[in-house]
């Protein structure tokens, strides 16, 4: 069993989509939120010991705008904290797959999980958080529905689907017909942006730093640097139209008061 816990979640897109991930997982237990500031590793552990929880994910949002997530196993580690973008929700993207509450998930992954010893550790993070155990009391012992993770552009995409068997009447599928299966989207969608892995729960020593991560905070004050940089032309193009005018004087026209006498 895992923990989840919210903490300072403004916007109410972050907030349902850690509802959308309480549902998906039967065996999750969820808490209120959390103000830990100064030792936010200590508070967790003991948070997710007092649950007798063994994985914890936590979601953070700053300046109530960025959302990270924390993926951890209590209270040794390893965990790992990425940002989270491209949040869509059930509610938002109303598909029309469905599958039943509490039923296992079938977890894929792509095969560029098996490229690098970073991906190969976050794929056994997200299969013990994800995967449902076997006989657990608040689920079904059926699998309908499937949990893909993909790499893109160092980027971990996360899709849920539902597996839809066709009825003809009182026929029933034979085994092993997958050709027959298909996959309907159910929700939610959200992107992963990893940034570090670290040995401990929460914190310690840093196993991996993603040179690509660009923070929030870098785009934003890049893009204020643009939009000032279009009102810095523009004044530059008055005061060089007003120089050209002051320094291009028409000689006055010998004609111009005749119709003033």
């Amino acid at each position: 069993m895992f923990l989840l816990s919210l903490n300072i979640l403004y916007m109410c897109r972050y907030r349902h989509l850690m509802m959308d991930i309480v549902g998906l997982l039967p065996h999750s237990k969820k808490d209120v939120k959390v103000q830990a500031k100064d030792n936010k590793s200590a508070t967790l552990n003991e948070l997710v010991d007092l649950k007798s929880c063994s994985s914890c994910l936590f979601f953070e949002c700053r300046k109530k705008r960025d959302l990270y997530m924390w993926v951890s196993k209590c209270p040794s580690g390893p965990s790992a904290k990425f940002l989270v973008n491209a949040v869509h929700t059930m509610a938002e993207l109303k598909l029309t797959g469905n599958h039943l509450k509490g039923s296992r998930p079938i977890l894929t992954f792509s095969a560029s999980f098996d490229m690098h010893p970073h991906f190969q550790l976050l794929k056994e993070l997200f299969t013990q958080v994800f995967c449902t155990p076997k006989d657990h009391r608040k689920s079904k012992p059926f699998f309908d529905h499937v949990l893909s993770f993909a790499i893109l552009d160092n980027h971990i995409w996360f899709r849920n689907y539902q597996i839809s068997v066709p009825h003809h009447g009182t026929e029933k599928l034979e085994r092993g017909a997958l050709d027959k299966m298909t996959l309907i989207e159910v929700g939610p969608r959200f992107c992963l942006n990893p940034i570090k892995i670290f040995s401990g729960s929460f914190g310690g020593q840093t196993l991996y730093e993603n040179p690509f991560y660009v923070s929030p905070n870098l785009v934003r004050s890049q893009e204020k640097r643009q939009k000032a940089g279009k009102y810095v032309k523009k004044v530059k193009a008055k005061q060089r139209r007003r120089t050209h005018v002051i320094s291009n004087l028409l000689e006055p026209d010998e004609l111009a008061d005749v119709w003033h006498e």
